[in-house]
Parts: C-alpha cells; structure tokens; sequence
C-alpha cells in the first residue's frame, strides 16, 4: 500500500493513540529475533523544507512514540561547535516547531534518544564535551523542559560513562523493546552495547545484552547517524551535494542494516530521496512506532543554505 505525506501522518497519529503507553518494564531484556526494515521499500516524506528552532543543519532526531513527539539536535547557531552547545527543537509530525531546549557544553549531537514517562519526554544526549573534537565523553537523560538552558552540571541531568575507557558517546533508544544503545569510541574503532533501557536509566550498566565493533562503511563518507530497533541496528551516512546545487549522479546518501543475531550488515541502500533538494545533506536516523503496523524507520536530510537551513523527513514502513 502506499501512502502519501498526509496519509503517513494519519497513520502514525490514529495508529499510535489506539496503542497502550509502552513502559521499559514491560519488555524482556533478550534479543530475540525480529523483523527489520527492508531497505529498498518506497519511502515517503513526512514532512520537507521545515525550519527548525535554529538555523544550523538537523544533526539528529527521535520519537517519543507513546506521546507522539518528535525531538531534533543541532549545533547552536554563533557558537564554535568544540563548545558542544546544542539546541533542541519539539516538533510535531508536520515540521512545525512546538518548543525548545539548550544544552551548553554537550556535544555533536549525532545520535540523541527520546524516551516517554507517562506524560513527560525524557532526552537521553551526549553530554560533558571534550572541546579538542566537540563530543561528549559521557551519555545523560532529562526531561524535556521547554525553554530551559542545561549545562552538564545541571541538577535535572543525571550522566553516566557505561564504559570507562571509552570516548565520543552517543545513545540511541528502542522503547518499544526496552532498550539503550550506546557507541562509543576506543583505540580500535567505534562499538556498539546494547543495554535495558530499565536497568540504565536506574544507572546499571553491569549486564551487556550485546557488544560489537561497528563495521567499515564506504570510504571517506561521513557518518550521520544509527538508531536501534528489535535485533537490528540501523546506520546513515552521506554529505551534501557539492556546492549544494542538486544532482543525482552525485548522491552518496546510504542506509545500512546490522543483525545482531547474526553479527553483520545484511542489507544496505543508495537511497535517492529528496534528490531534488538543495544541499541534501544526510543528518539523522530514527524509529518511531509501538508495533509492526505502526513501525517507521525514518531519515533526514538538511537543506536550504547557510543561515536558513532546512529539514526534510523520509519514512520506510515496509518490514519484512
């Protein structure tokens, strides 16, 4: 089936208000198989050229799939990007602003995740930025609170680094299966654990649910992005068409799939996605949905030019 813009929007809205609210504790913490997203199904915007609350590049975004919010990262317009400052938008599943959020001294913000508590959204971010590369050197969670300054000393964070000798943090949530992924950087290379979302946010980090060092991607492309779903882990990567001005044969736009169970890539994708769009820059990753029917695995591209840059939303349904 297929669905257009306002039909996904729909989708996603009635779908999720019929669902129960989806609580940490309420999923096992073993990784049994599930189904993933097949990468070359038809995608379909959720939503294009939307002004976020600053005027930087979208570098990352999350569900809070139970209270049907979206939450964006980006570098603090006028700030030095080793200071780690970041401003988060609330948005809904239009692109329009709804709130915002600073965060001084965080990070990059190339994966953040997004967690519902009843009725409060809690951010799980990097935090404590190391300003000789400007990302974070532990993971923290807090409620959104819109309008609020943080710092990585504010009392409403509560931070943690699950692994002692590693650097460059960034979480990725899987509410729907209770979990928390956490890469992080050591002298071989980047590396992903899983963890349940339960037991981190209480600060336990004693029981790794899987561990392994991400694979090689393509050459010389930046890595934008990875989100966490079921026993898959997701990967995004691209960078802007040169001097923005659009053309296909220049797309290196690609998602890749990584089974858990199985210990590899198994399925990857040149995706053509908002060709037409200026910049086209790949930025973020991330999974909103409660059960199959609703699941999306959902993409991002920033557009527009320096100084009113703009954020583009693509949506796969397909699982397989």
């Amino acid at each position: 089936m297929t669905l257009t813009r306002r039909g996904l929007l729909g989708a996603m809205l009635a779908a999720g208000v019929a669902q129960a609210p989806i609580t940490a504790s309420a999923r096992p913490d073993s990784l049994r198989h599930t189904k993933r997203f097949k990468l070359s199904a038809p995608v379909h915007a959720l939503f294009q050229h939307q002004p976020l609350a600053d005027t930087t590049v979208m570098q990352s975004m999350a569900f809070d799939t139970p209270n049907h919010r979206l939450f964006t990262a980006q570098l603090k317009s006028g700030t030095a990007a080793s200071t780690g400052t970041l401003t988060l938008s609330r948005l809904d599943f239009a692109g329009n602003v709804l709130g915002r959020m600073y965060l001084a001294g965080f990070g990059h913000g190339v994966s953040i995740g997004a967690q519902g508590v009843g009725g409060t959204s809690y951010l799980w971010t990097e935090t404590d930025v190391d300003t000789a590369n400007g990302r974070g050197r532990q993971i923290c969670r807090f409620p959104w609170q819109d309008g609020a300054t943080l710092t990585k000393d504010s009392p409403s964070l509560t931070t943690w680094k699950p692994v002692a000798d590693g650097a460059v943090f960034t979480p990725a949530v899987d509410q729907r299966y209770g979990r928390l992924g956490v890469r992080y950087s050591l002298a071989d290379g980047m590396h992903i654990n899983i963890y349940s979302l339960a037991a981190a946010q209480n600060g336990d980090f004693s029981t790794v649910l899987a561990s392994f060092k991400q694979p090689a991607f393509t050459p010389g492309i930046d890595f934008q992005g990875w989100a966490l779903y079921g026993s898959y882990v997701y990967f995004w990567e691209g960078e802007a068409y040169p001097g923005g001005t659009p053309d296909p044969s220049k797309i290196n736009s690609k998602l890749w799939c990584y089974d858990l169970k199985k210990g590899r890539i198994v399925d990857s994708l040149l995706t053509t996605a908002g060709a037409d769009l200026t910049h086209r820059e790949a930025e973020g990753i991330a999974v909103y949905g409660g059960t199959d029917a609703t699941a999306r695995l959902c993409f991002g591209f920033a557009s527009g030019v320096t100084g009113d840059r703009r954020a583009n939303l693509f949506c796969n349904t397909k699982l397989v």
